[in-house]
């Protein structure tokens, strides 16, 4: 029998599970299907809204409705008809956010947390503002500004030019080493940051509820593609030393604070030469770096990200086995119907587990899905991932 606290916390207590509840997705593609996992597992009612009829969470998702993220109306009218609205992707309408947020539709982020976010020079400014560890950089209105900066001696070669908005999967992102380089890249609005020598770059994802609850996943170390600048191995825990590790989660935990958000929160970051930890970008969402948690920890990402915005108890984080993600992209050279080349070979090896996005058609570099290795022996899981990266391809018919 339950006791008259207990009662009056559950009639208190939103009735998420198989109930009339609706949580909102914005944006229905891999990281939305992969949330969708949890909402079933949960039997909660999920409602997606994408402007692709072939967007990989239409086949899971409760009700898809189709319509563009970027469009107020759009946004607008998908929002007023969930109780909960969060997003796996950031380029979204804030303008509607803000407004749902006015008429009571709770939205994680929340749309201030958002609109600093999707620039990423106002960004890095919100790092300078908030005492956060951050590499030094220039904000120019336009690309020529940069030009003229270089001419006049006011920025030295080389640096990394960053688009302001709309960059993703490594565009948007490029190394500038002599003026040339800057040939070719969008006119608009970006930053010039300062070419940081660095041992790693890690990342920590942090959740927290709107009751305050929070917990972080353990730093991840990341491995990059030198020409995609995309993720190519996730490997968790970071080979790093415990001090730097909690330097990396301190800081993580210090960014979260200044956002006051609800939900996950991404943080990647470097480790300098001398082992400072200096803030890269962040991502309100669950992320790249934390898809080995399906398989390699207690709780998922997904499912974390879930309990959160539901203001629901946060899971354990510690991971059960050393876990490296390996990263599916398209072939060079390959583009059309997708086939995944040897996959067999993989599933045959122990700790491998692949995962499909549920993208048709494949591009260079376009991110089709990724593998995990759940491995006792971290060292040997990252041999594993070589492996793994050897054998499987992502080409077309």
């Amino acid at each position: 029998m339950c006791t008259k606290n207990e009662l009056f916390s559950i009639r208190n207590m939103a009735n998420y599970f198989s109930s009339s509840f609706k949580l909102g997705i914005l944006g229905g593609g891999q990281l939305g299907k992969m949330l969708l996992y949890n909402t079933r597992k949960f039997d909660i009612h999920t409602c997606i809204l994408d402007n692709s009829n072939e967007a990989p969470s239409k086949i899971a998702c409760n009700e898809f409705h189709l319509g563009d993220l970027m469009n107020f109306d759009d946004v607008y009218n998908f929002g007023k008809q969930v109780d909960v609205l969060t997003i796996e992707i950031e380029n979204v309408n804030v303008d509607a956010l803000e407004t749902l947020e006015k008429e009571g539709i709770k939205v994680y982020p929340a749309s201030k947390t958002l609109r600093t976010i999707q620039n990423k020079a106002t960004q890095k400014l919100f790092y300078v503002d908030n005492n956060l560890p951050t590499a030094p950089f220039t904000r120019f209105a336009y690309l020529s500004e940069i030009e003229d900066a270089i001419k006049n001696g006011g920025l030295n070669l080389p640096f990394v030019w960053k688009a302001a908005q709309f960059g993703y999967d490594g565009n948007g992102v490029k190394m500038v080493r002599k003026i040339e380089d800057l040939q070719g890249l969008p006119t608009g609005e970006c930053i010039a940051e300062q070419l940081i020598p660095f041992k790693n770059e890690l990342a920590v994802i942090v959740a927290r509820n709107s009751s305050g609850e929070i917990k972080t996943f353990p730093v991840v170390e990341m491995e990059f593609h030198p020409e995609a600048n995309q993720v190519e191995y996730v490997i968790c825990p970071a080979r790093i030393d415990k001090a730097v590790a909690k330097k990396a989660t301190e800081v993580a935990l210090k960014v979260s604070e200044a956002f006051n958000h609800v939900g996950l929160l991404a943080v990647e970051m470097f480790q300098t030469e001398d082992d400072q930890i200096l803030i890269n970008e962040v991502a309100p969402r669950p992320h790249n770096s934390g898809h080995q948690t399906i398989e390699a920890s207690y709780t998922s990402q997904f499912e974390q990200h879930i309990r959160a915005i539901l203001n629901l108890p946060l899971g354990r984080t510690d991971s059960k086995v050393g876990g490296v993600m390996v990263n599916l992209v398209g072939a060079e050279g390959y583009s059309g119907n997708v086939v995944y080349q040897n996959i067999e070979a993989i599933m045959k090896m122990d700790g491998v587990t692949p995962h499909i996005y549920g993208k048709k058609q494949t591009r260079p570099f376009r991110k089709m899905g990724h593998v995990t290795i759940a491995n006792e022996n971290l060292n040997e899981a990252r041999k594993i991932a070589e492996e793994v990266k050897k054998k499987i391809k992502v080409i077309s018919e």
